[in-house]
């Protein structure tokens, strides 16, 4: 089978979805800005890839639509975040950056917003917090994994192609967000019934969307599709170096798997790799975990005959996310690796 045919049998989307994180442009400044930013803790229904309707929330950058993850962030060390938060629905939320390393306090919290309630949290980023981070409402064990979740890059001070101070170097970046969903939870929550206490996933999304097959309604809609998602699916000449920020919302852990080229492994939850490894699979982990990796858009090294050009897929070897709540192979978190 050609990779082309390989990478379009996958899939599904979530229909109704609004897309937030992905592709970040970013242009070094001098001196230090503010960045202001408003979201609205808004729920919906999201049509599932096998047409079931699941409840979710976000932090939506309207009153009355829903970002599931949130628009993502880009910022630089000096910078202050100014965060407001609107809270539309009928019970409190809050609003916090997640922190950089395993059993780090988080970097910034709005407190309790009460239902119509508004705050705002400003946090003046110090050195040394360059990095990827998650932000969500911890206010349940649940609500990340809900839909409120986004993306925030820190980049160094300064610097327009670094993870890090001595980092390998980077073209451009983007998100990928990943989430686990239950809709047995979701439903609980959403008629304010006892949340289960078991965690059943069913669906497997990457940046709020999964991938569609040929023939299905929404293949090559690049709102509802993931394979054509441009702020999901890598696409780059020889050369376009690209930073990934992988971040995991879910309760999951997985596989992160590329064709083509092998991952640069820059950090693992936060932490610098004291080297850095090529791997063709990541391990993501399960409960805020993140990895920061290059794809180095090199030409493929086992292409005969060799190419420059090509399609090629990106899924997770992980059996779960394959068979999408059982049937669904290809259904889950997958998108494409295009050398233009």
């Amino acid at each position: 089978m050609e990779r082309r045919s390989f990478i379009k049998l996958g899939g599904a989307s979530l229909a109704s979805a609004v897309l937030g994180s992905g592709l970040l442009s970013w242009v070094p400044r001098s001196e230090a800005a503010t960045i202001s930013k408003t979201f609205y803790i808004t729920g919906g229904t999201i049509t599932m890839p096998d047409g079931v309707g699941v409840y979710f929330k976000g932090f939506s950058n309207s009153a009355t639509g829903l970002n599931v993850p949130a628009a993502s962030i880009i910022c630089q060390e000096g910078d202050t975040l100014s965060i407001t938060v609107v809270n539309k629905l009928a019970v409190t939320h809050n609003f916090v950056i997640g922190g950089l390393k395993p059993g780090d306090p988080v970097l910034a919290s709005t407190g309790d917003i009460a239902s119509g309630a508004t705050k705002t949290l400003t946090y003046t980023i110090p050195t040394g917090k360059a990095g990827s981070y998650l932000f969500y409402d911890n206010k349940t064990t649940y609500n990340v994994f809900l839909g409120l979740h986004g993306g925030l890059a820190i980049m160094p001070a300064g610097k327009s192609n670094q993870l890090y101070s001595g980092s390998p170097t980077f073209v451009k970046q983007q998100f990928w967000i990943f989430n686990d969903i239950d809709p047995a939870l979701n439903s609980a929550v959403q008629s304010n019934a006892v949340v289960p206490t078991t965690f059943t996933p069913r669906y497997f999304t990457i940046n709020g969307l999964t991938s569609l097959p040929p023939g299905a309604a929404g293949h090559g809609d690049p709102t509802r599709d993931a394979l054509y998602d441009t702020r999901t699916r890598l696409a780059g000449f020889v050369g376009d170096r690209t930073l990934v920020r992988m971040l995991s919302a879910g309760m999951c852990s997985h596989a992160v798997h590329a064709h083509a080229n092998h991952f640069e492994w820059l950090t693992d939850r936060g932490t610098v790799r004291s080297s850095v490894w090529k791997k063709d699979t990541l391990y993501l982990r399960n409960k805020l975990g993140k990895i920061d990796a290059i794809f180095p858009f090199e030409a493929p090294p086992d292409a005969y005959p060799p190419t420059t050009h090509g399609h090629f897929p990106m899924h997770l070897h992980d059996e779960m996310s394959q068979t999408a709540g059982g049937g669904m192979y290809q259904f889950g978190s997958m998108t494409e690796i295009e050398f233009l």
